[in-house]
């Protein structure tokens, strides 16, 4: 029996005793607790209720769901394989030679030439929504059809060339070289488009491409341009020397990644079906950095908190309801509540995961006033990153119940020696005005629709695959090491993919440290590794 059954089989115990802790009914069931956990000599959850001190012990805590609702019954990622750095597919290296005629080599003015192009149309390419920046993916479209032209079948090489326009300008490209089967290795999740730049923040020109020695310097050169002009590279390689391939190499670059606009990029792709031949084999999401296979992503759930107190004199704090305090306590309510259900999991450590769930807080505003005046709204924003192994519905049903528990037994919320006469619920004697509140109130807002949230959940790969084999044996051989890690960013779309059948895979080249920074770059030598890796992959597949 595995560490993780072992671990399923005490989770109903460890809940009831837990839950008969919290209500404070005895030493003894804490105790029993400990003894348990201290003698189960596997990765175990963490424990918080013996640790953490409740923020208000006397408000009646609701009993959580005994499970997440929403988890998989059947993970569709390996719930007990490991990240590797010795995974391989095959005993022996890659054989180039299965590549007749093509060059391992990357012609590195080639390349050069293409991203410079692509940087050139870059300004065009930016894209923000909120801020109401709207890209033309459509304009970079063109550079990677114009470079492929004479390969494509219409002048008579091997490449499929299919432009995918659903929104004017907004162009996706799908391009095939075809194998004699009926297996697929594909390249999905290079996009177009990029996020907005400030020159007057670099110091080079953000919109076209300064070289630099080794360096490459510009907005999309490691997201995601840098990239695209690498599979391009690629692709007029396969067709200039057509070697003769089983599995078809198909290649997706996308629109609307960087602004998650939907029908638009592809998730309408997949939608009209143009993808469907990817499931006969792996799927590489090339759209990360750093030049190692990445194993995991989390989930992106934005929300906002805007907490109701009673404007009045700071000087007579016992006649007003201070929102900046009921918002303090309020995240720490809730953040206690979703650490204790959402906690470390095994498989996090796994697949090497810095940290697990976390729900943190990025900005705070009140609303404006003189320094005498308590405030009476203020309004905390945040997001939650959820591990790969749990459900986006699972969390927005239990963040919801904390909110409504919390407006319910509002009047016992502690307010960590504040003063006794700071509350959050007035007393009777006090008296209001029409349309004035006695009771401070909590509202919670979701920053996003729940398939929008879905279509950014997090993905754990497939360990076990051959994809994954492949990539990492790539990797190694290519680089003379591996690292393959987790992180918790997150990719649209992917987690999706895989539970509809795809292998999705992720990796990806360039410079984590300056993705979406300023004075972006990638270097020319990690971009003729990448190519490298792309070589080896073909041939081990």
């Amino acid at each position: 029996m595995s560490a993780l059954d072992h671990l399923h089989m005490f989770e109903g115990a460890m809940s009831c005793l837990e839950g008969v802790a919290c209500f404070g009914l005895g030493a003894a069931c804490l105790k029993a607790l400990e003894y348990l956990r201290d003698r189960i000599d596997l990765p175990r959850r963490e424990m918080s209720i013996s640790k953490v001190p409740l923020a208000s012990p006397t408000m009646k805590y609701m009993t959580s769901p005994a499970k997440h609702r929403f988890r998989e019954a059947a993970p569709s990622y390996s719930s007990n394989a490991k990240v590797r750095p010795d995974a391989k597919l095959t005993e022996t290296s890659a054989d180039f030679g299965r590549l007749r005629g093509f060059s391992k080599d990357l012609d590195k003015a080639h390349y050069v030439d293409v991203l410079r192009k692509l940087l050139d149309e870059s300004k065009f390419l930016q894209n923000n929504p909120p801020m109401n920046i709207k890209p033309q993916e459509k304009r970079a479209a063109q550079v990677v059809i114009k470079e492929l032209e004479a390969y494509s079948t219409a002048k008579g090489g091997p490449l499929i060339v299919e432009e995918l326009e659903y929104v004017q300008n907004r162009s996706n490209l799908k391009v095939t070289y075809p194998g004699s089967g009926t297996q697929t290795v594909a390249f999905v999740g290079s996009h177009f488009d990029v996020v907005p730049a400030d020159p007057e923040q670099w110091s080079k020109d953000p919109f076209h491409l300064t070289v630099e020695g080794d360096n490459l310097y510009g907005r999309g050169t490691t997201d995601c341009l840098g990239h695209v002009a690498l599979l391009t590279c690629f692709l007029r390689e396969l067709a200039r020397s057509k070697p003769p391939l089983k599995r078809s190499i198909v290649v997706v670059f996308i629109a609307a990644e960087e602004g998650g606009e939907k029908q638009v990029g592809v998730d309408k792709v997949l939608e009209k079906g143009k993808l469907e031949e990817a499931k006969n084999g792996p799927v590489y999401w090339v759209d990360s950095a750093d030049s190692n296979p990445c194993c995991g992503t989390a989930g992106a759930i934005s929300w906002q908190l805007k907490c109701k107190g009673r404007l009045f004199h700071s000087g007579f704090p016992n006649k007003g309801i201070n929102s900046i305090e009921l918002a303090q306590e309020a995240i720490a309510f809730v953040q206690e509540r979703f650490f204790n259900d959402f906690p470390p999991l095994p498989e996090e450590e796994l697949y090497s995961f810095a940290t697990g769930s976390h729900m943190k807080p990025t900005q705070i505003e009140s609303s404006k006033g003189s320094f005498n005046q308590i405030p009476a709204e203020t309004t905390i924003s945040g997001d939650i990153r959820l591990s790969p192994f749990y459900e986006v519905e699972d969390v927005v049903e239990h963040v919801e119940k904390y909110v409504e528990e919390l407006n319910s037994e509002l009047g016992d919320l502690e307010t960590h020696n504040r003063g006794s006469w700071s509350k959050f619920v007035l007393p009777e004697h006090v008296q209001i005005q029409d349309g004035e509140n006695r009771q401070g109130k909590v509202e919670l807002k979701w920053m996003g629709t729940m398939d929008t949230f879905k279509l950014y959940a997090g993905i754990a790969v497939k360990l076990e695959s051959e994809g994954h084999k492949a990539l990492v044996q790539a990797f190694r051989e290519s680089n003379d090491g591996v690292s393959p890690f987790s992180i918790n960013g997150s990719l649209p779309l992917v987690k999706m993919m895989q539970k509809s059948g795809f292998d999705i895979q992720l990796c990806g080249f360039g410079k984590m440290a300056v993705y979406h920074g300023v004075n972006e770059y990638c270097t020319l030598p990690e971009m003729a590794k990448a190519y490298e890796v792309l070589t080896r992959l073909t041939c081990l597949l």
